[in-house]
């Protein structure tokens, strides 16, 4: 339970101030996670997809795929006079590269999955937080009405001393 929520409850404050009790008690079912603490419960083959996503996703990658298709290419097409293992329309490459799509595509959607569940919790932490400190502002707002109040009454009662005194002053003299 919040600061707040209980400091509410225990201090002689209107009904309109503790009413909002029931929205403290249901802030203690937002406990705040960890986004990074579903990280740790990944499995091997969800840790594999992710290395996989993160280095089919980099400069790294492309730079070094690139290079293997020009040496593949000058390798076959140049050096082994188009006679090589794959030579010109480079069947075996298309090959290769629509295999290694069909194997990376699904790959890398199973990463985005599961980096989008982090970021719905990440959403959802950042909710439960706003909400708490809006109950937090709330209940400030709540406190400072009550607390002018107070002094409005009380600045109201020592007015109406002072024209009590006033008209005793007049009435003498």
């Amino acid at each position: 339970m919040s600061k707040t929520c209980s400091r509410t409850r225990s201090a002689n404050f209107p009904r309109s101030i503790t009413k909002s009790s029931k929205v403290c008690n249901n802030t203690r079912s937002f406990p705040a996670t960890s986004v990074n603490s579903s990280r740790q419960k990944l499995t091997f083959g969800q840790r594999l997809s992710d290395r996989i996503a993160s280095f089919g996703g980099s400069w790294r990658f492309i730079i070094l795929f690139g290079a293997v298709l020009f040496g593949w290419i000058i390798l076959n097409a140049i050096f082994l006079l188009n006679r090589g293992f794959d030579p010109y329309p480079f069947i075996l490459l298309n090959l290769i590269l629509s295999c290694l799509a069909a194997i990376q595509a699904p790959i890398i959607m199973m990463s985005q999955n599961r980096a989008e569940a982090r970021d719905r919790l990440r959403a959802e932490n950042d909710y439960e937080i706003n909400l708490k400190a809006e109950l937090e502002i709330r209940h400030l707002h709540e406190k400072i009405d009550h607390l002018l109040r107070r002094q409005y009454n009380r600045l109201f009662e020592i007015q109406q001393i002072q024209i009590e005194l006033l008209e005793e002053l007049g009435r003498k003299g």
